[in-house]
């Protein structure tokens, strides 16, 4: 039965390791994504080359697709660690345990 605690903390602390990394690259992707909006709209206030706004425009482009990509990561990554939390929880062993307890305030900070 040791091994298997064993193997759960594991687990919770590999998940919620996930779920720690991918909320900390949405919060980034969301950052860039209005940095590139700032920029755009400068671009366009200034009457920049149509290049420049371009350029600009793909860009935004691609930061809505990261912070798209990055959102169902974290809610799947999420959706996990849940499962393995609610799975701890019915285990005697593991319901008052470290890694447990880390996992659900990491997952209440993502979700929040």
């Amino acid at each position: 039965m040791s091994d298997l605690n064993d193997v759960a903390r594991r687990q919770l602390k590999i998940k919620s390791g996930v779920v720690k990394r991918l909320f900390k690259e949405h919060a980034l992707y969301t950052k860039e994504a209005e940095e590139q909006q700032k920029k755009l709209d400068k671009f366009v206030a200034e009457g920049a080359e149509d290049w420049d706004i371009k350029n600009g425009t793909r860009m935004m482009e691609e930061a809505n697709k990261m912070i798209v990509d990055s959102a169902n990561r974290l809610g799947k990554a999420a959706g996990e660690l849940r499962d393995l939390i609610n799975e701890g929880k019915k285990n005697p062993a593991l319901a008052d345990d470290e890694e447990l307890l880390k996992a659900e305030e990491i997952l209440e900070e993502a979700s929040a």
